[in-house]
């Protein structure tokens, strides 16, 4: 986009060394996935490029890594209980969000502020404080080192990103809408199902994306949590680079990051979507 002609020296300098300064810094955040993608086809069982490496010998690149992946069987547990998890605790999440986020969005609801607060602090605690007090918690009533505990755990740390997000979706709900369905007989349950729920539904995706990659990337809580059964997959590249130093937990980085791409991927979609909805961007 080229810049009005009105513009001097010094708003050009400026423009394009805002540019260089943000590529910079883009390329800084990205440096390390730079780094795992190509070191995860490394043929040798090292975590540094090799000579043949750098000179794209096709001979020092290999997919051995990432077959270990498979037929490994302690990759594979941690995997299974990931998505168990993961999916789980995300289901949850986005129910319990979502019914409480329609609750806050009631202007007759008392103390608003105050439950707001309470319903995302697991976002503003440090990990490790809420990670011991679920410990001990779920120690007392024999959840601990159990799949339900963790998947429980788990949404307890996903359910403010839901809460957020259908909040902010819900900011320029029309009421008069689900007014005028209760005004023609639709009872509640049908009126949240046929009015609400299609209009709130990218902020509840939305939430329910961020619920996942939270359950999925945990690790602090799982060790405190989870014993040797429930281990996941963060938990396994963590046993491996202290036990036994092994490329595939590069493999298993850059899944995840290419999962990661994708779940962003989907969120902007859903953003961009959820503006074209509210008509705060053109169709």
């Amino acid at each position: 986009m080229a810049l009005p002609a009105y513009v001097g020296p010094l708003g050009y300098a400026w423009h394009y060394g805002f540019r260089i300064y943000c590529g910079l810094v883009f390329v800084f955040l990205i440096a390390p996935l730079l780094v795992i993608v190509p070191l995860s086809f490394n043929a040798e069982p090292y975590f540094t490029f090799s000579h043949e490496m750098l000179t794209l010998d096709p001979k020092a690149y290999s997919l051995r890594w990432y077959e270990d992946i498979i037929i490994n069987p302690q990759w594979l547990h941690s995997a299974k209980n990931s998505i168990i998890i993961a999916v789980f605790a995300t289901i949850l999440a986005t129910t319990l969000g979502t019914v409480a986020a329609l609750g806050l969005s009631q202007r007759h609801m008392p103390f608003r502020t105050a439950i707001m607060g309470v319903l995302i602090s697991p976002m503003i605690v440090p990990i490790i404080i809420s990670a011991a007090g679920m410990f001990f918690f779920y120690s007392k009533i024999g959840l601990a080192q159990t799949l339900p505990g963790l998947i429980l755990a788990h949404a307890a740390l996903g359910t403010p990103f839901v809460v957020i997000t259908v909040t902010a979706t819900l900011f320029g709900f029309d009421q008069s809408l689900t007014q005028a369905a209760a005004s023609l007989g639709s009872p509640p349950p049908r009126t949240f199902f046929k009015v609400t729920m299609p209009l709130v539904l990218p902020g509840m995706i939305s939430g329910a994306l961020f619920a996942f990659i939270t359950s999925f990337d945990e690790v602090v809580v799982v060790f405190f949590m989870a014993g040797f059964e429930q281990r996941t997959i963060p938990r396994q590249m963590w046993a491996g680079i202290r036990e036994q130093i092994s490329p595939t937990i590069l493999a298993v980085a850059t899944l995840l990051v290419i999962v990661s791409i994708m779940l962003l991927t989907t969120l902007e979609l859903l953003r961009r979507r959820n503006e074209r909805l509210r008509g705060l961007s053109p169709g």
